[in-house]
């Protein structure tokens, strides 16, 4: 595969003009690198400079919205590191149970969403409380997902089982409705995760290797991420693909390809 080429076919993937589904956008979770701001590993910062508004208001959207010292935290240290690259944006508040609307014309006030990290499931289900489904698919900000947001992003989602129990419940739904933002199926923080074991099985190769089939999973460690602007899905540094129950690599650190709702890359 030829890394470096670089297509500008439109892509109809993804009803949003401009997102960006990463892994964790602010460094690596497993602290194997110092990051200050925006992780500038495959060309983050930069790439979102070119959607990001002068005094932009921001908006984070809880994955675990009851626990308010843990919002409140959370919020606290993501507007310290959005204003490392971003320092004049207007505000950066959050989307909780302490919040009373959580309309259409509310989400429009702000230039840019961020789709929070957390447990799948518990973010999924609040973001079917809240409505968000419908009025995320009129919004014309900059979209930007973290881990469990990127995953939640997808038109179905692959609740990839995360917790003791989960991978052997058999009420435990692995595939729910999403926000319906793309067809791609992200699975983040691969270089935590790929020798991660639960409930007895392997991870990947004993679990997630066999609901891929007929599926395809887009796998990205920390510092990697997806985007879709200007009609173009694009891969941006290391990533692998699962499908079919089998694993293949799709890019390189510091490199690009172009990456669509099938699975092609090119």
């Amino acid at each position: 595969m030829d890394f470096s080429r670089e297509k500008n076919r439109p892509r109809k993937d993804i009803i949003m003009n401009k997102i960006f589904l990463t892994s964790s956008p602010f460094g690596p979770l497993d602290n194997s690198r110092t990051v200050e701001g925006f992780d500038p590993m495959n060309h983050l910062p930069e790439n979102l400079s070119r959607f990001w508004r002068k005094n932009a208001r921001c908006l984070v959207i809880s994955a675990f919205p009851s626990d308010i010292p843990a919002c409140e935290e959370m919020r606290e240290s993501m507007e310290k590191s959005v204003r490392v690259n971003f320092p004049d944006i207007a505000c950066l508040d959050i989307w909780d149970d302490r919040s009373d609307d959580f309309s259409e014309q509310m989400l429009a006030s702000y230039d840019v969403v961020f789709l929070g990290g957390g447990h799948v499931p518990t973010e999924n289900a609040f973001f079917e409380r809240i409505g968000l489904h419908e009025n995320i698919q009129k919004y014309g900000g900059l979209v930007i997902g973290i881990s469990a947001g990127t995953m939640n992003a997808a038109e179905v989602v692959y609740a990839q089982p995360e917790l003791e129990g989960e991978a052997v419940d058999p009420d435990y739904r692995r595939f729910i409705k999403g926000l319906g933002l793309t067809k791609i199926n992200i699975l983040p923080h691969y270089q935590m995760t790929k020798s991660f074991i639960l409930d007895g099985m392997r991870l990947f190769e004993d679990i997630t290797y066999g609901d891929s089939y007929g599926r395809r999973f887009l796998v990205l460690p920390d510092g990697s991420y997806y985007t879709f602007a200007d009609g173009v899905g694009t891969v941006w540094g290391e990533s692998y693909e699962i499908s079919d129950g089998e694993m293949r690599p799709v890019c390189r650190v510091g490199e690009h390809v172009i990456y669509g709702p099938d699975g092609a890359a090119e």
